[in-house]
């Protein structure tokens, strides 16, 4: 259940503000001074919004405020930051917690709800903007698995256009709130493409990646897995693990997307990105068991994108698996993977978080 977080160094008064938001939803109180508040601590993933009742005259709750709002990272919820002192000093120290609106003392009680209102308007918007951004983008990949089911001729603009999409979305959100929307999907493939895309997307800004190897990443993080369009259906959507034998025939799908691309206008590195995600840096993966610098960066990116979202995405016959524990196993596969990238790839697991253990939506 989504709360209100009210954050005080006054816990009777947080609980009058607790009770002026009722109208809108439940709300937990962190009285900032209390040594065990750490107890106390909602899920971040639960919290609507932040409200604090700090007064900016001492520097114990001022610092406990920090450290909650940080704990709810770039793209936290909205911020109300109610001002004990009507001062430019307040006020700038508002704005450099990053506060989207600013209420006073004396209104606080009477006008909280209201001025909270708009600011939950906005964000709700920015969610809806969010899951038309992925819906328009699992709308290219339908487009792209489509061509290469009947045709096998899937043109690099298209790519580029879905690719398109998912970064830009990334601009405006986060790799959570894209995940979030994305494990809505039951179809398991275009699930996998859109997490290993959104993850390729996040993972390039954190690494400070140059635009251009920013879009060739996402676009071959989203074409990666083109050659399950000639997999049997009745392999891809088999709801249980797979034999033996179906596993060989899945594993044929990174050879059969380099071939659909080939004459068709792209590059070696998405060649090698769709034909060698599956590689393993000691040799031990498919289709050619490539070992160390024959497996370009581009490659190694996408390889550990794309071996966390299968084990963070949600199955049939398997629960999703914490984004920590995910992460555990990538460390765990030493020289399979490319260490270096793996620890960089740390914050978009940490931001990945607790998955959903219910189907959203």
């Amino acid at each position: 259940m989504s709360t209100f977080l009210l954050l005080t160094d006054t816990p009777s008064r947080g609980e009058r503000l607790a009770r002026s938001l009722a109208s809108l939803g439940p709300s937990v109180v962190v009285d900032l001074l209390d040594p065990a508040e750490s107890s106390t601590r909602p899920d971040p993933r639960t919290v609507r919004a932040v409200v604090s009742d700090v007064a900016f005259t001492s520097s114990a709750p001022l610092a406990g405020l920090k450290r909650h709002l940080d704990r709810l990272g770039p793209k936290r919820p909205p911020y109300l930051c109610i001002l004990h002192g009507d001062s430019p000093r307040a006020r700038v120290q508002a704005q450099a917690l990053g506060a989207d609106g600013i209420l006073h003392m004396d209104q606080s009680i009477r006008s909280l709800a209201a001025a909270l209102s708009p600011l939950l308007t906005a964000d709700a918007g920015r969610a809806a903007s969010l899951v038309e951004d992925v819906a328009a983008a699992d709308a290219a990949l339908t487009r792209i698995f489509d061509l290469g089911r009947v045709s096998g001729a899937v043109a690099p603009e298209l790519v580029a256009s879905g690719a398109g999409l998912i970064q830009d979305a990334l601009r405006r959100s986060d790799v959570r709130a894209w995940l979030d929307v994305v494990w809505r999907f039951d179809d398991a493939t275009h699930q996998h493409c859109l997490l290993v895309a959104g993850l390729a997307a996040g993972f390039a800004r954190h690494l400070g990646l140059r635009e251009a190897d920013s879009k060739q990443l996402t676009q071959a993080a989203l074409l990666h897995d083109i050659g399950k369009s000639r997999i049997p259906l009745a392999i891809l959507n088999k709801p249980g693990p797979l034999s033996e034998a179906e596993m060989a025939v899945m594993r044929t799908h990174a050879v059969l997307g380099d071939e659909m691309l080939r004459d068709q206008g792209y590059g070696t590195t998405m060649h090698a990105v769709v034909r060698s995600h599956h590689e393993c840096l000691d040799g031990s993966g498919y289709p050619d068991a490539l070992t160390g610098r024959a497996i370009p960066d581009l490659v190694r990116l996408v390889t550990i994108c794309d071996t966390f979202a299968a084990l963070i995405e949600r199955r049939p016959y398997r629960r999703p698996m914490e984004g920590g524990a995910a992460y555990a196993i990538l460390t765990d596969m030493g020289g399979k993977l490319d260490q270096d990238l793996v620890r960089a790839f740390l914050p978009l697991a940490e931001a990945a978080g607790p998955t959903p253990r219910i189907r959203l939506g």
